[in-house]
């Protein structure tokens, strides 16, 4: 085995300055580690940037979760979604007890197959969960059209898609659900975190109530400091709250976001300079212009994409795979199910090096090494 060291390119990497630290020694020193007023003010920064209403957590897995509980998702439904994504969404789909159904991909961006879903639907399913895969929303309207022919909800895994643009509209500023990840490599970071932004007011009371263990308007305490000793509970909650020490590393991500943003983008362009004439490499479907990319994946074509990998190592540099299909995992395959382009493309994708912390040069040396490295087989 290769082993990674401090010179190793890094696929990815959280970019934490000065301000973050500051912001969370200021937490430390006031000793109020939890959630209070410094989840207020992040949320009412979110609010402002997407413009709507947002609540926050501590992951996106658990933004996902309570989207779909806050709706009455239970044992019994089913919620589609493709199978090509983190496990966090089926996790978050079987956790409320219903049954995530794997659907099949669309081959030029990795998103959900629309045609593939409606064939999908049954009288069991409540809702349709499209994943923007490497911060590409696919035919998201075509999405929102099949869910409103058929009385169905959108939850939008938009993990990877903070700051992203649709038809010129802000991912989270539009449509029905949108759930977002504020881990350590996601577009900003509060060291983990998610949040949930909708206009379902509904919704987010559910959520808020349910982040906090079920307790009835806790939330309004906890922003002053304060917690309920009397209180009541009607609903099965979790402790899904963020901390105030979360929140004040988001707030100051929240603040540089124009500078990652810009970033990023230059990079995948760069990527895309650099990639696009080669025969055995296939860019994925994007406008550059309306994303901000998380991760950089590519399609391989006629090589090993595991020996690649191997030699990518050799030469320091990290790659990965997004994702090992969910409809391979024994929890999920109870019903043998076939997704004949998933399955067809999923040996092709390479992810490879993105984050703010590389420059022009660093991607010259990745791809000249790719280049090399298929040259090989």
């Amino acid at each position: 085995m290769v082993k990674v060291t401090d010179n190793t390119i890094r696929l990815s990497r959280s970019v934490i300055g000065n301000a973050e630290k500051q912001a969370v020694m200021d937490v430390l020193n006031k000793g109020y580690l939890g959630m209070g007023e410094n989840v207020q003010l992040f949320e009412e920064q979110l609010s402002r940037f997407f413009g709507r209403p947002a609540v926050c957590v501590n992951s996106g897995t658990a933004a996902l979760h309570l989207a779909l509980q806050s709706l009455g998702i239970g044992r019994g439904d089913e919620v589609l979604v493709q199978s090509v994504t983190f496990l966090a969404s089926f996790q978050a789909i079987s956790a409320t007890g219903a049954r995530p159904v794997a659907c099949d991909i669309d081959p030029d961006t990795i998103t959900l197959d629309v045609t593939d879903a409606k064939k999908r639907i049954t009288d069991k399913t409540k809702v349709i969960m499209p994943v923007h895969y490497a911060s590409g929303m696919g035919a998201l309207e075509e999405i929102y059209d099949l869910a409103n022919d058929n009385d169905l909800r959108v939850v939008e895994d938009a993990a990877h898609a903070l700051g992203c643009t649709y038809n010129g509209r802000k991912t989270g500023s539009f449509g029905d659900i949108a759930c977002f990840s504020f881990d350590g490599i996601k577009n900003i970071t509060s060291g983990e975190g998610g949040a949930i932004v909708t206009k379902d007011m509904d919704v987010l009371q559910k959520a808020r109530d349910a982040r906090l263990l079920g307790i009835e308007k806790d939330t309004q305490k906890r922003y002053s400091n304060q917690r309920s000793w009397d209180f009541d509970v009607s609903a099965q909650g979790w402790r899904y709250h963020m901390s105030n020490i979360m929140a004040a590393i988001g707030i100051e991500q929240l603040n540089r976001f124009p500078e990652f943003a810009e970033c990023r983008r230059q990079l995948a362009k760069h990527y895309h300079k650099k990639l696009e004439h080669l025969d055995s490499v296939e860019l994925l479907n994007q406008d550059l212009d309306s994303i901000i990319p998380h991760i950089f994946v590519i399609k391989l074509k006629n090589a090993d994409r595991d020996d690649i990998r191997k030699k990518m190592l050799e030469r320091g540099i990290q790659t990965g795979i997004h994702y090992k299909p969910n409809h391979y995992l024994s929890l999920y395959n109870s019903d043998n199910t076939f997704l004949p382009v998933t399955d067809r493309i999923v040996s092709q994708l390479l992810t490879l090096p993105l984050h703010p912390k590389l420059g022009e040069q660093d991607i010259d040396y990745i791809c000249q090494q790719l280049v090399e490295c298929l040259r090989e087989q």
